[in-house]
């Protein structure tokens, strides 16, 4: 683990607005069910259940510039992409067709600016300037969104694979805490309580 942990409170200040802009917007229950469908897809090494091979692709480097692999695992190796997925093949097409279009349009400006095909051709430099030329979009808003959700959502259900989002952060997952629980409760167990 790197000595610059992010602490939970200045993440999750972070996160808290990472829905805003998006096009879709999870409830947990929706979270689970899709964390539960990619962790199957994922075991299975299945192919995808709504996503072209071109448009996996490119979500999925979309991603990875999102949440990085350094020194530290980021969303490719969290699995984030079947996330997305199983996501959008939720009753989704109109979400899928505003991410398709915003796709082609990040596309061609691979094309102009640098004579590209496909954004997920481009050096990591190429990458990061033109998702910054679109950072106030729906669809980098929405691509963003999912990104989050499936890098720090449940291990159990999907996402999360190994958790990689909670050592990103620091999180200890215990299966149970025992008291004293912080330092208000600290005299918890002395007093038999």
């Amino acid at each position: 683990m790197i000595d610059t942990q992010l602490s939970r409170r200045a993440f999750l200040r972070s996160a808290s607005g990472a829905a805003k802009g998006s096009i879709i917007v999870l409830s947990l229950p929706a979270i689970l069910v899709s964390c539960e469908r990619s962790k199957q897809a994922n075991l299975r090494n299945e192919e995808f259940s709504l996503l072209t091979e071109e448009e996996a692709q490119e979500f999925h480097a979309i991603a990875a510039r999102i949440i990085p692999t350094d020194e530290t695992p980021g969303a490719s190796e969290a699995g984030v992409i079947y996330f997305i997925d199983n996501v959008l093949n939720d009753d989704r097409e109109a979400e899928h067709e505003t991410l398709r279009l915003g796709l082609r349009e990040l596309q061609i400006g691979a094309a102009l600016n640098y004579s590209a095909a496909y954004f997920h051709e481009l050096e990591p430099e190429q990458q990061d300037q033109l998702l910054t030329e679109i950072e106030d979009t729906p669809f980098f808003a929405t691509i963003r969104f999912l990104t989050i959700a499936g890098m720090f959502s449940l291990p159990e259900y999907g996402g999360n694979r190994d958790k990689i989002g909670y050592e990103l952060i620091g999180f200890e997952d215990r299966h149970a805490w025992l008291p004293p629980y912080g330092f208000y409760d600290a005299d918890y167990v002395e007093r038999g309580e």
